[in-house]
């Protein structure tokens, strides 16, 4: 078993762990500017990959609707356990929409998309892309929603799904499947050059990201209480509630491994710029990125042997 273990270790986190640590010393001492690095991968690089995959993915109608309903569920769940903790122990709103923000969403696209091609391969990738365009669209409509609370938008929330340009990569390669038209040579290697260098970027901005990102122990209102639920909340109960409703929708094989491991990852780093925006306890929501993401590296490895 412990050979196991280090051996997931050394094939699938070490090779992740390398970009990671090399953005964190960037930060660190070269003080490196994440912003323009993130919007590159956000409007070139992930709508490349997304448009890639999906244009070539090789996943039936029944595994996208299982990923679409178990998306769905799955943040309804999260929702109510989440909320239903923060009221039992008495939490103020914006401590309870900050616990919302940890446990509903994980970081599958920097984290997890780089983490199942290399656990699962390009199989793995295909019906990640799904759940990953999914996961998109939910935290820019429901997240806003759950952070503003009070002075949420509808509008607001809606539009900026169509500000996302890996929305517009999902559908034109789904118009393109659905056509059965294939890009020219030239223009399918140069999508594919985009694609490739996504997961080495990711990885860079994720580890420079979680030096940037607060513990929280230096700022004032970060009770105890509510960071150890926020961590069991996202690291050992979302899992299980994720486990079951595949259960339920008979997910199996490489679908349940992809979506098991999507589900179990740390809090998402864009979770903070919800709850700095809408003042959703940022310095509670931070401090779980931060644990939660150091945490992952010992956790998904017994995940991944687990499946």
């Amino acid at each position: 078993m412990m050979i196991s273990f280090l051996h997931t270790i050394y094939q699938v986190l070490l090779p992740i762990s390398l970009p990671v640590i090399g953005g964190a010393l960037l930060k660190k001492f070269k003080r490196l500017d994440t912003k323009p690095l993130s919007t590159l991968s956000l409007y070139v690089m992930s709508p490349a990959l997304i448009f890639e995959t999906l244009l070539q993915a090789e996943v039936s109608g029944g595994e996208v609707l299982k990923t679409v309903i178990f998306c769905l569920l799955n943040v309804l769940l999260l929702w109510l356990v989440s909320e239903g903790a923060g009221r039992f122990l008495a939490m103020s709103q914006p401590e309870r929409s900050g616990l919302n923000l940890v446990t509903m969403f994980t970081n599958s696209v920097n984290y997890g998309l780089p983490l199942v091609l290399l656990a699962f391969g390009q199989a793995g990738l295909d019906k990640a892309s799904v759940y990953v365009i999914v996961q998109i669209i939910i935290i820019n409509t429901i997240g806003v929603f759950l952070a503003a609370k009070s002075h949420f938008s509808v509008k607001k929330a809606l539009l900026s799904v169509f500000t996302l340009p890996s929305v517009y990569a999902a559908l034109l390669a789904v118009l393109l499947r659905l056509l059965q038209v294939s890009l020219p040579d030239a223009l399918g290697t140069g999508v594919s050059l985009l694609s490739a260098a996504y997961a080495p970027l990711a990885l860079v901005i994720l580890g420079a990201q979680m030096t940037g990102v607060s513990s929280g122990d230096d700022k004032p209102g970060v009770a105890k209480q509510a960071f150890v639920t926020g961590m069991l909340l996202r690291l050992l109960i979302a899992p299980f509630i994720a486990w079951g409703i595949l259960a339920v929708l008979q997910a199996d094989g490489l679908l349940f491994s992809v979506i098991m491991i999507l589900s179990s990852m740390p809090a998402a780093v864009n979770a903070v710029i919800l709850a700095e925006q809408y003042d959703a306890a940022p310095a509670l929501v931070s401090k779980c990125i931060l644990w939660t993401t150091l945490a992952s590296f010992a956790v998904l490895p017994i995940w991944l042997l687990a499946l």
